[in-house]
């Protein structure tokens, strides 16, 4: 776990704002062995993006199929921020009334659901409802997964969001380097090579149902002091990690979503252009293990923000002048800058002293962040079937790493959004 402030910088704080020190209560403990609720966790975090980058290498057939144009393809790639968005708002309140673990449970069977019926659908409305369900079980799960690490491993917070990143990258990039071989050895049909991936999702409901029995939360009675809600509209650093966390999704969905087909336009073929974006989630399996133990040794994280982004700008700048020069170069750089993901879960962990704290900065910095990120997937679709070439699309991208970059350093620094957003005198926290 990251180091926290000296008692004298916390106490001095606690007088300036008239609040008591927060302290996590410890969880209850169980029987579960703490490896196989690793595991769970590990397992639910790989199930988190196949049902977005299974779809990147078969959009062309799923859009031929389901009649979609170039701009509605934009939007069904921007369907995940917005559902992420939406019910990730939701996440804390059904965690107060239910617990996390029964949510995160209730969201993995979302997604088994979600992606086993959509692959059956017979029109664009249909698809686009079901992958929605399957992407509020995401959604959920994004938000609560790094609470139920703060509240059952806060020893280890940053090496449990360093296997948590590493699986959820892991099977983003096995989905991505797969679904189109599968598909072929499927008899061809994208409905299988899309649908098989419900399997990873019921076998992640099975392991978490023996958590669930075990833990027996019952909402926000096992958070006691720290279920109470914090004004953290007040606060800079949440604010700040809501547009970070906003700037480098519009980035990662637009990779995911458009990366083979602006490799395919480059004279690359399916096979390979999966493959290539399955190399951009691949890099994201060690470094999404060692930057959360890295970055939570620090007290502030600026170093990584900086470095992520330069890769990305580099990246983008390579895809747009010489997509098929140096192929595996520019997808190693956008990967690296893609990384940025598992660098904000990690401070969102370290930002709040408590799993309540941690669960209100989750549900803000993903909720907005992802509303954020709604517009960059539809505004790339539409200047690609303008343009009909990828120079505007992706200097556009290489543009929003900027600011991307200067939000994340202000949300780098250490601090505690307990002691920014702070209640007026006089006024009681909602419980």
């Amino acid at each position: 776990m990251a180091p926290m402030p000296p008692a004298a910088d916390t106490t001095a704080s606690d007088r300036r704002t008239g609040t008591r020190p927060q302290t996590e209560r410890p969880a209850s403990p169980s029987r579960l062995p703490a490896w196989l609720f690793a595991i769970a966790i590990a397992a639910a975090a790989f199930n988190l993006r196949p049902v977005v980058t299974s779809l990147g290498p078969l959009l062309d057939p799923v859009r031929a199929a389901l009649g979609m144009n170039p701009t509605l393809a934009g939007l069904l790639t921007a369907v995940p921020s917005l559902c992420f968005g939406l019910f990730g708002f939701a996440a804390p309140a059904m965690a107060r009334r239910i617990g996390p673990i029964a949510v995160v449970t209730a969201g993995m069977g979302a997604i088994t659901a979600g992606v086993l019926a959509r692959s059956f659908a017979g029109g664009t409305a249909v698809f686009l409802l079901l992958t929605a369900l399957a992407l509020a079980g995401v959604a959920v799960s994004n938000v609560l997964i790094p609470v139920v690490i703060k509240r059952y491993f806060p020893e280890r917070v940053g090496p449990m969001i360093g296997l948590y990143s590493m699986a959820l990258s892991a099977g983003t990039a096995l989905a991505a380097a797969v679904t189109v071989p599968l598909t072929s050895a499927l008899g061809g049909d994208w409905r299988f090579g899309l649908g098989v991936w419900a399997g990873l999702g019921a076998l992640a409901v099975v392991l978490w149902l023996p958590v669930l029995m075990a833990k027996r939360e019952r909402g926000a009675r096992t958070d006691g002091p720290a279920a109470a809600r914090l004004p953290i509209t007040r606060s800079r650093t949440a604010w700040a990690m809501a547009c970070f966390f906003g700037l480098q999704a519009t980035g990662a969905y637009v990779v995911m979503g458009w990366l083979p087909k602006i490799f395919q336009d480059a004279g690359i073929d399916k096979g390979t252009s999966g493959v290539l974006l399955a190399v951009t989630m691949v890099i994201g399996v060690p470094v999404s293990f060692v930057l959360p133990n890295l970055a939570a040794r620090r007290g502030d994280q600026r170093l990584f923000v900086v470095v992520l982004g330069s890769c990305g700008i580099a990246g983008y700048a390579g895809l747009a002048l010489a997509p098929a020069g140096a192929p595996w170069v520019w997808v190693v750089l956008v990967g690296l800058s893609n990384c940025a993901f598992p660098l904000v879960l990690t401070m969102i962990g370290l930002r709040a002293r408590t799993a309540g704290g941690v669960a209100q900065l989750s549900a803000f910095a993903q909720g907005i962040g992802y509303l954020i990120s709604i517009p960059g997937p539809i505004l790339i679709g539409r200047i690609y079937q303008v343009t009909g070439e990828w120079y505007g699309p992706l200097g556009f991208l290489a543009v929003l790493l900027v600011p991307q970059m200067m939000f994340g350093l202000r949300a780098a620094r250490a601090r505690h959004i307990e002691d920014e957003a702070v209640t007026r005198p006089g006024v009681k926290a909602a419980a």
